[in-house]
């Protein structure tokens, strides 16, 4: 099977949720199929990263479209240039003529067997007529997220932003579900949101995976101190709405009970307001040259998001380790994991905090749910999803042909 894989922006390094469940599938995917991994990112050439993706995908193409990379204050003047088109900004900006060009050369052409667009933000750059099965990999539920943002953000103005983008986003979402052959979600839940939209046969499900090879249990390490602590990328807003609601209204509830406790927040790029969290009982990071090593050190991992959509990597990764979990059911949201056996789920942050003083003051119970994550993460390893993933677009280029015999006969 030829596969061309599409994706909007670098793949390398390997950081953020999304990179990570793209680079995994794809890895496997090209051990048994012929894959061309199309890669086109802004800015100045990085012959770099052009070299490293070779290196893992050796039919790469890798594109600098030449568009310059906007600084923070740049993009608020570029957003409010925009705000009278119908394509979400968070969408828009990626759209790219030369790489639409190369998409329709390839289309027109059929230089593949089945196409993979990696999310909403490399599907606007798709041509209309698709000639070649092809195949959206959401992520998540992009609308979901501006939703929830618009529904927890603070000032007047700020939310009516965010009604904007739900908005807009949710309209383009809609039609870019009905536009593809088929949808992979990462969840039911995100399925079951994108129903609305379009005949639920069209879409599969391909649960989040975890490299068992790194992220695995230490029976030799233990935690010895009351470190609480979030990991994920500091730049990305739910997670910064995450670790800003928690440090507000459940941090000091867990000190109370717990003086000694400390709070880490493992992740690259913190913004200002994340660096501002930073206390006597509280360790901004930033970017750190291993995860692993610092969850080691983790009693309790927290995941207390109030906004977001897909799957967090992040928990299966600490539960890998065998490291006990508190989250929101929105953290946990489209994961195969079950409250009160291998997680600890609570959304009202009274509650949230008796859990996680629970799981710090009580060693043995703490230690039956690290048993119990380990061994539900056991099941999600990447080959098994990479070849569930395989599976989907082999059904799809059946079908395909299938249609095609029906029509050659009519």
């Amino acid at each position: 099977m030829k596969i061309l894989w599409v994706k909007a922006d670098r793949l390398l390094p390997v950081q953020n949720g999304g990179n990570i469940r793209s680079y995994h599938i794809a890895r496997h995917l090209a051990q048994g199929h012929q894959l061309t991994f199309f890669s086109y990112y802004d800015g100045h050439r990085d012959p770099a990263y052009e070299t490293a993706l070779r290196a893992e995908f050796s039919n790469a193409v890798a594109l600098c479209t030449g568009k310059p990379e906007l600084s923070s204050w740049r993009r608020v003047v570029d957003y409010a240039t925009h705000l009278a088109d119908s394509t979400p900004y968070a969408i828009g900006r990626f759209r790219t003529p030369v790489v639409r060009d190369q998409l329709v050369g390839w289309f027109n052409r059929k230089a593949f067997d089945v196409v993979v667009c990696d999310f909403l933000d490399a599907a606007v750059n798709f041509p209309q007529e698709l000639t070649i099965p092809t195949v959206l990999f959401q992520h998540n539920v992009e609308s979901e997220i501006w939703r929830r943002h618009a529904e927890n953000g603070s000032g007047w103005a700020k939310k009516a932003g965010y009604r904007l983008e739900f908005s807009k986003m949710q309209s383009y979402e809609r039609s870019m579900v009905r536009h593809f052959d088929h949808v992979i979600a990462v969840s039911e839940n995100d399925r079951k949101l994108m129903s609305q939209w379009v005949d639920p046969s069209r879409i599969s499900v391909v649960p989040t995976g975890v490299d068992l090879k790194q992220f695995r249990p230490d029976p030799d390490h233990t935690a010895r101190e009351p470190v609480v602590m979030f990991v994920g990328a500091m730049d990305w807003m739910p997670n910064v709405d995450g670790v800003e609601y928690f440090c507000r209204e459940i941090w000091p509830r867990v000190l109370h009970d717990v003086p000694s406790a400390r709070f880490r927040i493992v992740g690259r790029n913190p913004v200002p307001r994340v660096h501002g969290l930073a206390s006597d009982t509280i360790e901004v990071t930033g970017r750190v040259a291993s995860v692993v090593e610092h969850l080691r050190e983790a009693a309790v991992v927290v995941v207390p998001l109030r906004v977001g959509g897909g799957t967090r990597l992040k928990i299966y990764e600490a539960m890998a380790m065998g490291r006990t979990v508190v989250a929101t059911t929105i953290g946990a949201e489209g994961l195969d994991v079950r409250d009160g056996d291998d997680i600890m789920l609570a959304d009202d942050p009274q509650k949230f905090a008796e859990a996680v003083v629970m799981l710090l003051n009580n060693v043995a119970l703490r230690r039956r749910y690290e048993r119990a994550a380990a061994a539900s993460a056991a099941r999600f390893d990447w080959p098994a999803v990479g070849a569930k993933f395989g599976e989907v677009l082999e059904r799809q280029l059946s079908f395909a042909a299938s249609e095609q015999r029906s029509m050659e006969i009519a």
